[in-house]
């Protein structure tokens, strides 16, 4: 496995409709390093954004989905999301009060 830093590990946040609805109950959504696992996403999340505590954190990892352009196939990347749970005494994340 690589060695994976925690500004690494997160890679952009999920802005869906379905992401947007569990904000009011603290729960986010991120993709994330294919090769990060729970811990390192609870510690990034703590690190990157201040007065943040997490509760809990899900990932799933998504295959590429197959694609075709003319007689050739192909698929895209595969793709890793975390979901994460914050504690009821800790902060917003900042960068999803704007939205």
């Amino acid at each position: 496995m690589a060695d994976v830093k925690y500004y690494d590990v997160i890679l952009k946040p999920l802005i869906t409709e379905k992401s947007m609805e569990g904000m009011g109950e603290k729960k986010y959504a991120f993709l994330v390093h294919p090769e990060a696992n729970r811990s390192q996403v609870k510690e990034a999340v703590e690190k990157m954004f201040d007065g943040v505590k997490v509760k809990k954190v899900n990932t799933l990892n998504q295959d590429g989905k197959n694609k075709r352009r003319g007689y050739t196939t192909g698929k895209t990347a595969k793709t890793k999301k975390a979901y994460v749970w914050l504690t009821d005494d800790s902060k917003d994340i900042e960068l999803f009060t704007s939205l």
